[in-house]
């Protein structure tokens, strides 16, 4: 492993500087022996490969010595030092540092620091040798030209006893000069003070997480420089209140004092092999001067035939034409919250087509500004910035934290784009690279008929299958459409656990409290049918309102409150025979002692005949392959 250590470190240390945090190697300790002294104390010999310098060592770091931690051939960092003069002669004292190479090869030729002019002239016996003629009992032997051998007494360095108000004498102990403005590409731990002038090209939600440490908060945001380097920063806890509020996408702004680290490359897909960390004492500034020279973005567009041999979980950017959008559909995680989907497709002039998933905010967002566009017989271009490849069922790509979708961007790529589909494109056909059934593979989001739900065992497998059936509603149970839920919050989620009314007061056995007012939610119980046949089906609250056009409470009320049966009747018969696209959710329940399939409605969306019409043309076209 090549190592550099800071140029003119010890040159610099003894001309006063005390921040650089400069990285050196010990090329010799020694025990200091006194009697006087109530512990160990070791004389290091300091080098940053062309020049050394003797210096001592803080007794409260010993122990590092004595663990072998520190060594000879040893490169470590100063973090906390000064340089003082004892018998006229300079020397450092180490108050705190870290080992990064506990053990090196000797590195650079490194002589002796003459340290001023008088020092110089004054005849020092040893003052042409190198390290290797010094001997031990702390005696130096050289030899002269033409003279015998000179012996010198030992001399026993003191204890360092700093002035009361050392840290306080101004320049020598502070550099207030700002620090210079480098390169991401030029950033390593190793360096003391620097400073990077970078714009914010993406920035993450903040998150919050539980671990053997207790709770905590996290984000983090992507810088982009006028030289084309990306590094990611990342701030935690307090640092997070700080800095949060403060970033912005596309703003530039100049960061100092922060803390590098190996980027952890499962999460961070930039080609820079460290990140920031962002502490207390750091610094973040706005410019609030534009500058013309930081690129807004930068992309490396990958052709879409090229991602059916990308390797999976990799990053990578794409570009393609928007051909459909799917309805929005809530998904429920692992940690019990949910959120939302939204599958597209894009096609380019590879010849292939993906699809892209989006998930959470980007689904209602972009998402649905591009659904608007295409209904309304648009195709817009969608460059994606940060897409994750996933191999499951064939090729596709989905949204992460740090995603960007760019719609009907102003770039070549985009334009070129345009160009393509607008020429004759739009009718070119494309094989997707995503969802080909495969063998023993899954049949999540596939268009089904309502007959091959059964004939195929949809349903059968320990996960729920996903399948989207375009049918008509036939008939509704009116009996028992809906049930009374709590209404309480269990952390960020209603209860909606089923209650009882005991007087005046409705009582949740699970939250096992009672309450004036509870909330009604649907349970609705309908069949469906196509030209193949038909199934029953349940929808819950958010399918029932969207099936209804109303709340089950106004439902409730006009049924059992009111006891309107001819506008009650009126608002079930005007449901029926309407026509929708189904996104059903297939999963084999135990009922009793009975295996059954219970279909769910997880989402119903009226047809919309544009996109309707898109899907037949590509089923058609894939048979006339």
């Amino acid at each position: 492993m090549a190592v550099n250590l800071t140029p003119n470190a010890i040159a610099a240390i003894i001309a006063g500087d005390v921040n650089s945090k400069p990285l050196v190697q010990i090329l010799d300790i020694k025990l200091i022996a006194a009697a006087a002294q109530p512990k160990e104390r070791y004389r290091l010999l300091l080098s940053d490969a062309v020049s050394s310098q003797h210096a001592m060592l803080a007794t409260q770091l010993s122990d590092r010595v004595k663990s072998g931690q520190v060594r000879k051939g040893s490169v470590v960092q100063l973090i906390d030092y000064i340089c003082t003069s004892s018998q006229n002669r300079k020397i450092i004292v180490v108050l705190n540092m870290e080992t990064i190479i506990p053990e090196c090869e000797i590195i650079g030729n490194p002589k002796s620091l003459v340290e001023s002019d008088s020092m110089a002239q004054k005849p020092l016996p040893n003052s042409s040798l190198d390290h290797s003629t010094r001997v031990s009992n702390n005696r130096f032997n050289a030899q002269n030209p033409g003279q015998s051998v000179q012996s010198f007494p030992p001399t026993v360095q003191p204890p360092y006893q700093p002035p009361p108000n050392y840290r306080n004498h101004g320049p020598m102990l502070k550099n207030d000069a700002p620090a210079r403005i480098i390169p991401i590409t030029a950033l390593n731990p190793y360096q003391g003070r620097w400073a990077i002038k970078a714009r914010v090209t993406a920035k993450g939600d903040m998150r919050r997480y539980n671990n053997a440490r207790g709770d905590g908060k996290v984000f983090s945001f992507d810088l982009l420089d006028s030289d084309g380097g990306e590094i990611r920063v990342t701030c935690f806890n307090a640092v997070v209140d700080r800095f949060y509020d403060a970033i912005e996408i596309g703003k530039v702004y100049l960061i100092s004092k922060g803390n590098l680290k190996p980027a952890q490359k499962n999460f961070n897909h930039l080609k820079n092999e460290w990140e920031i960390f962002l502490e207390t004492t750091s610094t973040v500034e706005l410019c609030p001067e534009e500058d013309g020279s930081i690129p807004r973005q930068q992309f490396s567009f990958r052709p879409i035939s090229e991602i059916e041999n990308a390797e999976n979980n990799s990053i990578l950017d794409v570009i393609g034409i928007v051909i459909s959008v799917n309805p929005s559909v809530p998904i429920m995680r692992k940690n019990g919250m949910e959120t939302q989907r939204r599958i597209l497709n894009l096609k380019d002039g590879s010849g292939k087509s993906v699809e892209l998933t989006l998930w959470g905010e980007f689904c209602n967002r972009e998402g649905q500004k591009l659904k608007e566009m295409i209904d309304s017989g648009s195709f817009p271009v969608l460059a994606v910035k940060a897409g994750k490849v996933n191999d499951f069922n064939g090729k596709s790509i989905g949204s992460i934290s740090s995603t960007q979708l760019f719609i009907d961007p102003d770039f070549p790529e985009a334009c070129g784009l345009r160009n393509w589909f607008d020429r004759g494109g739009k009718n070119v056909a494309s094989v997707s690279i995503s969802r080909e059934i495969m063998p023993g593979g899954s049949k999540n989001e596939i268009r089904k008929t309502v007959s091959q739900i059964k004939d195929e065992g949809f349903g059968r497998s320990d996960k729920p299958d996903w399948v989207t059936v375009k049918a008509t509603i036939s008939f509704i149970k009116t009996d028992t459409f809906c049930y009374t839920a709590c209404p309480l919050m269990i952390g960020d989620r209603q209860c909606n656990k089923k209650v009882t009314k005991s007087g005046n007061m409705w009582t949740c056995d699970r939250c096992n409290q009672e309450f004036e007012e509870c909330d009604y939610r649907f349970l609705l119980q309908a069949q469906i049918q196509d030209h193949t046949g038909l199934t029953w089906v349940t929808a819950f609250q958010e399918s029932g309102e969207e099936i209804l056009g109303c709340s089950a409470k106004e439902l409730y009320l006009l049924k059992y409150e009111e006891q309107d049966d001819d506008k009650f009747g009126g608002i079930i018969r005007s449901r029926l025979f309407n026509q929708y696209v189904f996104r059903l959710k297939i999963k084999e329940e135990m009922y009793g002692d009975e295996q059954r399939v219970k279909i769910t409605i997880v989402k119903a969306d009226n047809v919309n005949h544009s996109s309707e019409c898109r899907y037949m043309l590509d089923l058609i076209s894939k048979f006339t392959r």
